[in-house]
């Protein structure tokens, strides 16, 4: 993720938060009752995302394992590709061994 990223991310909560602030009072919520909800529906998305972020570490479903594990087979799967027939039986007669 870029920085420019991060902060246009940054600054779409804050935008949602305020959108949100005054979305509850036009719908007649009182002013501070209408910020606590804005900032608990933001609290729990933050906590949902921390969540889902804890999973994915425990599950090593991180990208970096992901592509790790990707290289690895393709890596072990070229090796299989250059054997020929007699060294993926263990045939060690027609191998020299």
């Amino acid at each position: 993720m870029r920085r420019i990223d991060a902060v246009a991310i940054g600054l779409g909560v804050l935008a949602l938060g305020g959108i949100l602030y005054l979305g509850l009072t036009v719908f007649g919520v009182p002013g501070i009752t209408a910020g606590h909800w804005a900032q608990l529906v933001l609290v729990i998305g933050l906590v949902g995302w921390l969540a889902s972020y804890v999973f994915r570490v425990n599950g090593r479903n991180m990208t970096f394992n992901t592509q790790m594990r990707d290289y690895k087979e393709a890596v072990l799967q070229k090796r299989r590709e250059e054997q020929s027939g007699a060294e993926v039986k263990g045939d060690s007669s027609k191998t020299g061994k």
